[in-house]
């Protein structure tokens, strides 16, 4: 059968792996036989990709970079779970995205058009969205979700199981073991709430007037004497709400979480 993709001569290719058109393989690389690749791929050097993984088109993979390894989950007995990419992400050196357990769905899955700087780890069973950035040394342990665009801040490690919110935004430096809530400004070790992603919002278009309602809710929220959930869960707090799909979004957040949303900067 006819190579479309071109690989180094000192990388290996198994013969099993499907690889799309116009990928390029740079040496010292391993792809292993359960992995497929789309079209427009790049391996920059040294990528090891293993496992059952599936990767989209357009993903470019800088050097050292590790793809589908086993989970370091003690429960994990070599199950054939699986690794899915989406289209068009940056993978920077020393990346590290691994398989899913047989605890969660079987799968680890990274959506699209997203950079992840250097020496990021997306460990097993995290499920992440599109649009996002993730600075230098983000950290994830498993079980993370992560909503779309989000931006992450270098050296910041997410405890299991915490979700972020579509649109959240992490300062540099955070440890993070509670909820953000979508379009929320968060940081700090351990993290706190410190407003709401007002820049975020206005790149979705969203207008003057639902931007400032969503702060005016937030504060609101904070100064309230109940927690969030007791907030958003109260008829007359959020009456004047209604017709705001950016805080009905947040409430039903904060409703669903299961782990808690982080505390007010001021609490």
């Amino acid at each position: 059968m006819t190579k479309n993709y071109q690989a180094h001569p000192m990388s290996f290719v198994h013969p099993e792996a499907k690889i799309g058109n116009n990928v390029q393989i740079g040496p010292f690389c391993v792809i292993g036989a359960n992995v497929e690749v789309g079209d427009d791929c790049i391996f920059q050097s040294n990528v090891v990709v293993e496992g059952h993984t599936k990767i989209g088109n357009g993903n470019q993979f800088f050097q050292f970079g590790s793809v589908g390894a086993p989970p370091q989950d003690t429960s994990y007995k070599n199950e054939p779970t699986e690794t899915i990419i989406g289209d068009k992400n940056i993978f920077r050196e020393y990346v590290s995205i691994h398989r899913g357990t047989t605890k969660q769905d079987n799968k680890t899955i990274i959506g699209s058009n997203s950079l992840f700087m250097a020496y990021c780890h997306i460990a097993h069973d995290c499920t992440l969205g599109n649009n996002l950035t993730f600075a230098n040394s983000v950290n994830l342990a498993g079980h993370v979700n992560i909503g779309d665009r989000v931006i992450i801040g270098g050296n910041t490690g997410i405890s299991q199981f915490v979700t972020l919110g579509k649109g959240a935004y992490i300062g540099g430096g955070s440890g993070i073991d509670r909820d953000i809530p979508n379009f929320c400004t968060a940081y700090g070790n351990r993290i706190k709430l410190k407003g709401i992603n007002i820049i975020g919002l206005k790149r979705q278009g969203h207008s003057k007037e639902i931007v400032s309602e969503v702060v005016e809710f937030y504060r609101t929220m904070e100064a309230s004497a109940l927690a969030p959930r007791a907030f958003v869960a109260h008829p007359e707090f959020m009456a004047d709400y209604k017709s705001n799909i950016v805080i009905q979004d947040i409430a039903s957040f904060i409703t669903k979480s299961e782990i808690g949303i982080a505390p007010f900067m001021n609490s």
